[in-house]
């Protein structure tokens, strides 16, 4: 049974941080690239990062950059985003998703194959 499960997120005040993880099972986590979504209220699901299996390149959408960094222990079966500086705008729900094939995160994750249940990100001004 594949699962994807995140934990982490939280209420903060702007300015904050806060480290997700994620971690995988019943896939061969450490053979697929993984990245980073959320969804604030009202709005579609949006990229936030991407990494490869070997953790070269990651990948940001540009809003974050700078302020999150994407991340991922393999022999743990897991992938964190640390979130710094955090403003009210990040808030929302955070996924992770997991897939064998480098795909876009520019699309709001359609096509990722394997998906979380998110954890909340409240910020708070």
């Amino acid at each position: 049974q594949v699962q994807l499960v995140e934990s982490g997120g939280g209420s903060v005040q702007a300015g904050g941080s806060l480290r997700l993880s994620c971690t995988g099972s019943g896939f061969p986590f450490s053979n697929y690239y993984v990245g980073w979504f959320r969804q604030a209220p009202g709005k579609e699901r949006e990229g936030v990062a991407r990494i490869d299996p070997n953790s070269r390149d990651p990948y940001y959408r540009d809003s974050p950059k700078g302020r999150f960094t994407i991340s991922r222990d393999n022999a743990l079966n897991t992938l964190y985003l640390q979130m710094n500086t955090l403003t009210p705008e990040d808030t929302g729900m955070y996924y992770c998703a997991a897939d064998p094939i480098l795909k876009t995160i520019r699309n709001g994750g359609r096509g990722w194959t394997y998906w979380g249940q998110g954890t909340r990100v409240t910020v708070s001004s």
